[in-house]
């Protein structure tokens, strides 16, 4: 199929930034710490926006200890990035487990302008083990942020890449997407004749869900992530570990889904920058009426159910009413 780009507004160029992290899991301190350090040396060379990753402060996996991490909207999480944003003049934003007002938990994605909330996004659907902390946003969250003068601003965090809807409904109403992931590989200690190919897959699914929503949103993204090693047990499995890695695939995408900078989980922790002009690419590319832009692969869609079976009665008991 041809694709037909023309650009509706023009805008001018912009430095961005995404970072990369080599997350400890639930050390909000210390990822606090390392996300001021290494959004500062994105201030250094010139970034205007800084993409962190999702879960930027604590990581997840399947750690009952993580439950004592979740903050509320106005924790130091969020007074990181809006304390940073006003300080340095910059938009800045990243998501983590924010418990609301009646009682329940979102993994919840907020943005900062120059210190002033531009706006805020809960994750639609979490994704395995996540169900064990936290629930689903609201139907009508479409993603978008706000503006900042005529720039539309949206997001989408780690597995809304991967599905339909996340384009749909954002297709033609943002200028850019600043948004990032917490993508665990496949287990690596598992027999590789089960796990190799899967693996590759499983990686490539990453970048490409990310390439992908740029094309069918017509807009460029800024996409952070993290590189650190996990252990983790499964919920409602607790014979069953898992070890494996952060996938990485940092990167800043144009809205023709071309690479500009990409960081690889090989890289370790570190910062891209990349110009990009903020503006809507209208495209011919029709979203697909599947519910999975991507196939997901065995192992991710097994554990996509039990994960997501057993997590969801875990939150019930443990988390949702907790204060």
């Amino acid at each position: 199929m041809t694709t037909d780009k023309v650009a509706v507004k023009a805008t001018a160029p912009v430095a961005v930034a995404a970072i990369q992290l080599d997350t400890r899991l639930g050390d909000t301190l210390h990822n606090l710490r390392a996300c001021q350090r290494l959004a500062e040396q994105a201030v250094d060379q010139g970034a205007q926006w800084i993409a962190l990753p999702e879960f930027f402060n604590t990581g997840v996996c399947f750690d009952p200890a993580l439950v004592a991490a979740i903050e509320h909207e106005d924790g130091p999480s969020a007074q990181f990035l809006r304390d940073f944003s006003r300080r340095h003049g910059v938009v800045i934003g990243g998501s983590f487990m924010c418990r609301i007002p009646h009682g329940g938990v979102r993994n919840r994605y907020l943005c900062f302008n120059k210190g002033e909330l531009l706006g805020k996004h809960d994750k639609d659907l979490p994704t395995m083990w996540e169900n064990a902390f936290y629930e689903g946003g609201d139907t009508d969250d479409s993603g978008e942020l706000g503006q900042i003068g005529d720039v539309r601003v949206g997001t989408a965090v780690c597995w809304e890449f991967m599905r339909s809807q996340t384009s749909r409904r954002l297709q033609g109403k943002v200028d850019v997407l600043i948004g990032g992931s917490h993508w665990w590989s496949m287990p690596d200690h598992w027999p590789t004749w089960l796990t190799h190919k899967m693996e590759a897959h499983n990686s490539d699914n990453l970048i490409a869900s990310v390439q992908e929503t740029a094309q069918l949103i017509g807009a460029p993204v800024i996409h952070a992530s993290h590189c650190n090693r996990i252990q983790s047990r499964f919920p409602g499995l607790p014979w069953l570990t898992y070890r494996g890695t952060l996938e990485g695939h940092t990167a800043i995408i144009d809205g023709h889904g071309q690479l500009l900078a990409h960081r690889s989980k090989d890289e370790g922790e570190g910062v891209i920058t990349a110009h990009i002009t903020p503006r809507y690419v209208s495209t011919q590319l029709p979203v697909p009426q599947r519910f999975w832009l991507r196939q997901r692969g065995l192992l991710p869609t097994l554990s996509w159910h039990l994960d997501g079976f057993f997590g969801k009665r875990w939150y019930r008991k443990h988390v949702k009413h907790q204060a």
